[in-house]
């Protein structure tokens, strides 16, 4: 009975260490990835925050060709084309109370997508 439970400690002991090493390994290389993707999308800003009135203010490094928002649930709210600028301004044809995502496509064919959330008018 004695071994018997010892090999079941054994056991359990050995598959957690196993899965907190997994783990470590995973989780520091997801790191890596999305500090590369921070990198990539550092030079964009959108102001105010939270998207207040109906619209907002994108500003970028780079030049923005498109803007698309779409819900948490994936439908989209807003698409425009723009002759590369580098700030736009996006009115929202009234908008719902929540937190929706916008991706900017750029010149150089680079793409970063940003979540917002739209508060109602006071």
């Amino acid at each position: 009975m004695k071994k018997g439970l010892l090999f079941i400690f054994f056991l359990m002991t050995a598959f957690t260490l196993y899965s907190q090493r997994d783990t470590t390994v995973f989780a520091s290389s997801y790191a890596g990835r999305d500090n590369i993707r921070d990198n990539n999308s550092s030079g964009v800003t959108i102001y105010p925050v939270p998207v207040r009135y109906n619209n907002f203010t994108l500003r970028a490094e780079k030049e923005i060709v498109f803007v698309k928002i779409t819900n948490i649930i994936g439908q989209d709210i807003f698409k425009s084309k723009y002759g590369n600028q580098q700030q736009v301004r996006i009115f929202l044809d009234n908008p719902k109370r929540g937190m929706y995502l916008v991706t900017i496509n750029f010149s150089d064919g680079s793409r970063v997508v940003k979540k917002i959330m739209v508060e109602e008018s006071e």
